[in-house]
């Protein structure tokens, strides 16, 4: 990892490049480095394995160079960066790329400045893992071992699951499976510009893990998920939850279409929130007109019992930053409150051009003028499928720590109370928008760690991959009945925010059989 003081030194020897640049108007810098260190785990019973294997670690680091060039035809906006190299020449680099790339921009206006409340607003506390950000390759290995032994400890110490095979001895013979991956996170950036000359920096880190454990002859498949901001809070609990979410899986049924209520987990809400809920709620979703909420802001758009906010700024959460990728401070913004929704996702271009969008009102619902507190910039980062802060990367939307939470918070028990008769889905995938994300219509298939809810209780599993959930995003948001204090913090396939997901009870939902014949697909 680069350090912080070369990150900051090298911003502001590019800084003072570009000041000296006669067709420069304003420019922004953006250094990063970041870490992604990565173990698979891969235990098979019945063939011989090695358990934890491919523990390998990926580095990006470089600079970025945003800059507003004179022009005969007017300004142009471009943007340039440098892999691996911090030096002069690469910085000097980066600036004739930003240089060669420029082009009009009519809706840029400025980069951002942070106001004079967030200049006097008190810096969110973060502190990051030095046993994370200093990890040595044994450390690595032991966290996937710790995880992989929390599972095998559960296959072994399962009354239930010695039964099905016919004793302890004899459990292998079930065909026991153990797949995911343990995945660690460093990542260091400074910025600064003409508009904010002191450089801004900041460091995180964060431990994650995805685990599916399977009962193979049983056709049972199980997951656990766990998320960290230190090593040490980071325990294996997800191999456990995996290997006994398989157990009870053991044998499942097949369930016949209809409309359930229904109970999602964690894990659901979390895959609804990144593919469906939170790309509706982004400043650029409401410019481009492609939101399901589109002009409903102020307005009701789920049930009075639901409030949903992000909140970067939150003390000790996973997905917790100082900064955002544009210099200003993190903070809370209130997204639903109390079924009304308030508030929406937003970086500062995004903000800038819908405030001087004439369709502003049309849009939104409200004149942005009059509700500043709409648009508030609080979550422009700069990411890729690589994971985490990249240079290389213009500002984009994002959340951050996503809470979701009841009026009235349930336990897990009193929820399915609530529920009585119905249908706890534990796990989805494949979930998309149908009609285009406007529309709000969506479908996903139900694969593991769902059950029958009978009389409050679960019962019977459900057999993965033989039920189809289908709906529209309105309904399902108008329909919760109930919301868990509890939750867990899952972070999606290629995403970057983290969901502190509750289980959501939810009033009519439509289930549909898959076909016998499509099993296997």
């Amino acid at each position: 990892m680069i350090p912080l003081a070369t990150l900051k030194s090298a911003v502001q020897r590019a800084l003072r490049l570009a000041a000296r640049a006669k067709d420069v108007q304003e420019a922004e810098v953006f250094a990063s480095s970041t870490g992604h260190l990565l173990c698979r785990l891969n235990y098979t019973s019945a063939i011989p394995c090695n358990g934890v294997e491919e523990p390998k670690s990926s580095e990006a680091f470089g600079l970025g160079i945003r800059a507003v060039f004179a022009g005969a035809d007017g300004p142009r906006v471009g943007f340039g960066s440098e892999a691996r190299d911090l030096s002069p020449v690469g910085i000097k680099r980066a600036l004739e790329k930003a240089r060669q790339n420029a082009v009009p921009d009519p809706e840029f206006i400025s980069f951002p400045t942070p106001s004079a409340a967030q200049s006097r607003a008190p810096k969110p506390s973060v502190s990051h893992d030095r046993a994370i950000m200093d990890l040595k390759d044994g450390t690595l290995v032991e966290a996937g071992w710790r995880v992989l032994q929390e599972a095998l400890k559960t296959f072994d110490s399962s009354e239930p699951l010695a039964k099905l095979a016919g004793s302890k001895e004899k459990l292998a013979n079930l065909s026991l499976i153990v797949g995911g991956d343990v995945s660690l996170f460093q990542q260091r950036m400074a910025i600064g510009s003409t508009r904010i000359p002191k450089v801004q920096t900041d460091e995180t880190t964060y431990v994650t893990s995805s685990v599916t454990s399977m009962v193979e002859r049983k056709a049972a498949k199980g997951s656990g998920y766990a998320a960290a901001t230190h090593l040490a809070k980071f325990k294996g609990e997800a191999g456990a939850d995996a290997a006994r979410n398989a157990i009870l899986g053991a044998d499942g049924q097949r369930l016949p279409s209809g409309t359930y209520q229904v109970v999602l987990g964690p894990q659901p809400v979390a895959d609804l929130m990144t593919n469906l809920i939170l790309p509706s709620l982004s400043a650029d979703a409401f410019y481009s007109c492609k939101s399901a909420f589109l002009g409903e802001v102020g307005r009701p758009v789920a049930s009075e019992l639901l409030t949903i906010y992000d909140h970067g700024a939150a003390k000790g959460f996973v997905g917790t930053k100082r900064l955002t990728c544009e210099g200003l401070p993190t903070g809370r913004t209130d997204l639903i409150q109390g079924g009304v929704l308030r508030g929406l996702l937003s970086n500062h271009y995004e903000t800038q051009r819908l405030l001087k969008d004439p369709r502003a009102r049309e849009k939104l619902g409200v004149n942005p003028q009059e509700h500043p507190d709409v648009l508030a910039p609080r979550n422009g980062f700069r990411l890729s499928h690589q994971g985490g802060r990249q240079f290389d990367a213009l500002p984009s939307i994002a959340a951050t720590n996503l809470f979701i939470e009841g009026s009235q918070p349930h336990s897990r028990d009193s929820l399915l109370a609530t529920v009585g008769d119905g249908v706890y889905i534990g796990r989805i995938w494949y979930t998309y928008a149908m009609n285009g994300l406007r529309a709000g219509d969506f479908t996903c298939t139900v694969v593991g760690d769902s059950f029958l809810i009978q009389d409050g209780r679960l019962t019977a599993p459900l057999r993965g991959n033989t039920i189809r959930l289908t709906g529209n995003i309105h309904s399902l948001l108008r329909q919760v009945i109930g919301v868990t204090k509890q939750t867990k913090p899952i972070i999606g396939w290629a995403a970057d925010e983290v969901i502190y997901a509750p289980e959501m009870a939810v009033r009519g939902l439509q289930l549909t059989e898959i076909a016998q014949f499509m099993e296997s697909v």
